[in-house]
């Protein structure tokens, strides 16, 4: 294994594969110059040192000849993609990654071809986008008709401390900014990536996607410590992302956020992530991450909830059909028991 950056979710990823008997760590890609040379325990909080020090320089960490890369950093890099698989390493990623289907076609087709060349396989999970979608997948089996699937993640992000992720989403921007819409349909587009998973696990023929969003302005002001929510700028979003047949709508994904306590949304949380099966039962779910018992620290559990869907995939990505694959094409994947 290699890891591929050690931020927020990199480092809880590094710290997984670690903890892992079937899995041997090898290198780690340190995009930052300031962790380059320091042992891979020190960059996630391990319990002894590794030996495996961190670098810069892909083509030494290539050399190795992995089998996989668990990869992690905010946005996919195309170029970075291409390389990992036509070198044969096999790619799980929480890059904004599911399938690939909101890049160009062309660009996919780069991905795909690449995996093709090196024999390898590329799959993309996280919390949400991702696993929250396979467990849709999964309700949907209690069902003897589905009209529709919903996922929402329905959550106060005040302690989620990514202030360029929020202020992609639009959070903390003036409300009057133009093409807000259009900027939250950008930065989500991964979420239409799991929508249409959830169509293709469920056969269905899917013709369009449509994207709809509503802003809420704070009425006072929140500083957050990483960022300010001001009065007047956006407090709570609500975007989805629906894929339709026909004239109707059968999967749906989106966000409800709001980030602050002087916001008024239009919408109650639910403080989890809420999968709603429109058919013959109704059925609901709500997938919650919650931190040990005695405990208040949300972000440190969030980002392990995040991290190990795509980390726990790997030995069934690294075994499956060269290609783009997703939760349809792999069996149930599991967490370890560790001894």
């Amino acid at each position: 294994m290699i890891q591929w950056t050690t931020g927020n979710i990199g480092s809880r990823a590094l710290h997984g594969i670690l903890t892992r008997h079937d899995m041997e760590l090898v290198g780690v890609y340190a995009h930052s110059p300031a962790k380059v040379g320091q042992d891979a325990a020190e960059l996630c909080g391990y319990r002894e040192p590794t030996g495996i020090l961190a670098t810069d320089d892909v083509s030494a960490l290539l050399a190795l000849r992995p089998d996989a890369c668990s990869y992690n950093p905010v946005w996919s890099n195309t170029d970075e993609l291409c390389r990992l698989l036509e070198a044969g390493v096999n790619v799980c990623s929480t890059a904004e990654w599911i399938n690939g289907r909101r890049l160009p076609a062309a660009e996919r087709d780069r991905v795909l071809k690449a995996a093709l060349r090196g024999r390898a396989s590329i799959f993309g999970s996280g919390a949400f986008p991702g696993l929250t979608h396979a467990l849709a997948i999964v309700g949907s089996a209690a069902c003897e008709r589905v009209d529709r699937i919903t996922v929402t993640e329905s959550v106060d992000c005040s302690l989620y401390a990514s202030g360029d992720t929020m202020s992609a989403m639009g959070l903390g921007r003036p409300a009057d900014t133009p093409d807000l819409e259009e900027n939250l349909r950008k930065a989500s587009e991964v979420c239409a990536e799991a929508a249409l998973m959830m169509a293709d696990a469920l056969g269905v023929q899917v013709d369009r996607m449509s994207f709809e969003a509503t802003f809420t302005p704070a009425h006072g002001d929140d500083d957050l410590g990483f960022m300010t929510i001001g009065k007047g700028t956006v407090g709570a979003i609500e975007g989805y992302h629906r894929a339709w047949s026909g004239g109707r709508n059968v999967t749906a994904s989106g966000v409800r956020w709001v980030m602050g306590s002087h916001t008024e949304a239009p919408f109650k949380l639910a403080h989890g992530h809420v999968i709603s099966i429109e058919g013959s039962p109704n059925y609901r779910l709500l997938a919650q991450c919650l931190p040990p018992r005695g405990t208040v620290d949300y972000m440190g559990p969030g980002m392990i909830y995040t991290a190990m869907p795509a980390v726990n995939a790997i030995p069934s990505v690294v075994a499956a059909e060269p290609g783009i694959v997703s939760y349809p094409d792999l069996p149930l994947v599991t967490g370890p028991v560790l001894g």
